[in-house]
């Protein structure tokens, strides 16, 4: 597999695993080469319960792509989410010995460094920490704080923290697959990423992702992460509640949620009716539609009203912190009939589905569209972006060495000074945690 241009994004979801293999096309659009589903079994919730069965279902997912696609998946980036995830906001400062010099990425990377040492909990580990904005010397709101002076850096941070356990699990899983674990992202940021314009996330918009296990949610304003959260129900609960209401078996319920069901009770006539075949020769049953959206209807204004909560404990109701662009859902529960009604109702804001055909190429399969497969997509797109990074390096080391041992009296031109920098700087911030990740994998062994 040629590493340089193709990615293969797992997500680890508690309804279905998929893996999907993905390159970008000549105009920069994202081309799926193939893709693996499977049943998710061993994972609730987003976490993983029992890891024999997790890894028969990756690996059914993994096979399923490669025959699809005729590549062989050496390794994968894997999505994270769980009920375990929560995040915290957090200010920090150093002060620089030298205020004549330039902020560079040392200076960020030691300010990063702080954070990552915060005391977490007994049994938690810190997964994400991305700068919000910088302040120099008192001087606020600075977005991109490198090639300025300043004695006092500060920033506030958004951390991403969940359970050690839950995620030494994943990695687990994923080596016991045969594959390798390049890298971790939090499936809120991978769906974001497949469904959000920039535009979106300058004006300000709210991320709900509905899954079976859980509900996902992100939040943006001007360009930047501000809030993540992970509400522990999902679709899977909806399903529950129609096979407990309805007296009928799991397989029924699901397919007449995702057939009849709808999220607004007053669309159903009381005689429409819709009849289950009964089991083992018993009699049918009979169910109006109205008992089950108002089943559907009673338990989706919980999971709203819930994320609903999140975007005010943001501060959405602030005239600053406002999210103009409203609510985009996505994932597999966004496809429930009449919910975007449902969201705008309950909430007062704008709200759509959102749907990763954006960065697709025409040619792929129309069911990749699908609000389910949103994760997937984002996985594929964060892989290689960061592959699409990676030849840069080899050129940027060989221009420090060349400075270092041929021109050393020679000053840098502009250009190649802005690329050492930024090469020092993704090391810093992503190859490091990612390295730490891997040792922490392998210790868990």
């Amino acid at each position: 597999m040629e590493k340089d241009n193709i990615a293969v994004g797992l997500d680890i979801g508690t309804t279905k695993i998929v893996a999907m293999i993905g390159k970008h096309n000549e105009y920069g659009k994202l081309e799926i080469l193939g893709i693996g589903r499977s049943k998710s079994l061993g994972v609730h919730r987003g976490v993983v319960n029992n890891i024999t069965q997790t890894i028969q279902s990756i690996q059914q997912a993994v096979d399923e792509a490669q025959a699809d696609s005729g590549l062989k998946i050496e390794d994968v980036v894997v999505g994270i989410a769980g009920q375990h995830i929560r995040s915290l906001q957090h200010s920090d400062y150093i002060t620089r010995p030298n205020a004549d010099e330039v902020i560079d990425s040392k200076d960020i990377e030691k300010l990063c460094g702080q954070v990552h040492k915060l005391v977490m909990l007994p049994g938690e580990e810190i997964i994400h920490v991305l700068p919000q904005e910088f302040k120099i010397d008192g001087q606020a709101e600075v977005k991109e704080p490198i090639g300025m002076y300043g004695g006092r850096l500060e920033a506030n941070f958004h951390v991403v923290v969940g359970q050690v356990a839950s995620i030494r699990n994943i990695g687990r899983c994923v080596k016991s697959s045969g594959l390798e674990l390049s890298t971790v992202t939090l499936e809120p940021l991978a769906s974001a990423n497949a469904v959000l314009s920039q535009e979106e996330k300058e004006a300000g918009v709210a991320l709900i992702d509905i899954g079976g296990g859980t509900t996902d949610l992100a939040i943006f304003k001007d360009g930047i992460i501000r809030h993540t959260a992970v509400i522990p129900f999902g679709g899977n609960v909806i399903t529950e509640d129609i096979k407990e209401g309805c007296s009928i078996i799991e397989k029924q319920a699901e397919l007449l949620k995702i057939k009849f069901g709808s999220a607004w009770p007053g669309e159903n006539k009381d005689n429409e009716i819709v009849s289950i075949p009964g089991l083992r020769g018993r009699e049918p049953k009979e169910i109006t539609l109205k008992n089950l959206s108002k089943i559907i209807h009673a338990r989706v204004v919980e999971i709203i009203e819930q994320a609903y909560l999140e975007i005010k404990n943001y501060g959405h109701e602030e005239q600053k912190k406002k999210l103009i662009a409203g609510i985009v859902l996505t994932g597999g529960g966004a496809q429930l009939k009449h919910l975007k009604q449902l969201v705008e109702y309950i909430t007062g804001m704008d709200t759509r589905i959102g749907f990763p055909n954006e960065h697709l190429a025409h040619d792929n399969e129309k069911e990749l569209t699908s609000p389910q497969y949103a994760t997937a997509v984002g996985l594929v797109m964060n892989s290689l972006e960061e592959n699409k990074k990676k030849p840069l390096v080899a050129k940027e080391e060989v221009v420090e060495e060349s400075q270092d041992d041929t021109y050393e009296d020679q000053p840098m031109s502009e250009e190649t000074e802005q690329l050492v920098r930024e090469h020092k700087e993704r090391k810093n911030f992503f190859d490091k945690w990612v390295d730490k990740f891997k040792d922490f994998l392998d210790n868990a062994e």
